[in-house]
């Protein structure tokens, strides 16, 4: 599965998702960050995380594959039904059911990282979340472990970079790659570093 993340405005963005045979599926967008987005921290902690039942690892497995809601006709909307209740069945076997951890996850990370940066604005940042963190980064620290958490930072580092690089209308790719997390060293998974295709609209 190939992730898309394109800057589409000054403060807003787009997610695209392409899987072989099916249609592009288009999600979120909302959270804009000029550092990092809402929606990339997500794939980020969930991909370095082993995280297979989250938002994106739900997507990798078939979910949401009902097309583009605009499109009109008696096909396009027997394809939506039939999606969504291919969704409701995935979500009841819970496909989704890493959702929590991996908003728990995306937080600590993201602030984590702003902390380790070094950037006085990011720390100001950090020290406004850090009475939340503190409830939430033992557990997390408890079931990933501190290599983990660098890991993450480092791709946040990454991935950031490439971000706040793009101009509005560009945008960069970034493959996922499930893996399975074992739950009893989860700090010592393989670091999956992005392939990162950067193009512009005019490519598309």
């Amino acid at each position: 599965m190939q992730v898309e993340f394109r800057r589409t405005d000054e403060r807003r963005y787009s997610v695209m998702v392409f899987r072989e045979g099916l249609p592009p599926c288009e999600i979120g967008g909302p959270g804009y960050d000029d550092k990092m987005p809402h929606d990339l921290q997500h794939f980020i902690v969930e991909r370095e995380l082993g995280l297979q039942h989250g938002i994106f690892g739900f997507l990798a497995a078939g979910g949401q594959t009902g097309g583009d809601g605009h499109d009109a006709g008696r096909a396009a909307s027997r394809r939506r039904r039939k999606a969504k209740r291919r969704d409701q069945r995935m979500i009841e076997r819970g496909e989704r059911g890493d959702g929590d951890a991996s908003e728990a996850a995306a937080f600590v990370c993201w602030a984590e990282w702003l902390r380790r940066r070094g950037d006085p604005q990011a720390k100001k940042i950090a020290d406004g979340m850090a009475t939340t963190v503190a409830r939430m980064a033992e557990g997390a620290q408890r079931l990933y472990g501190e290599d983990a958490l660098a890991r993450v930072c480092a791709c946040m580092d990454e991935l950031s970079a490439k971000w706040s690089g793009l101009a509005i209308g560009e945008a960069f790719t970034v493959s996922w790659t499930t893996v399975q997390r074992d739950k009893r060293s989860p700090s010592r998974q393989p670091r999956r570093r992005a392939q990162i295709r950067p193009h512009d609209q005019r490519a598309r």
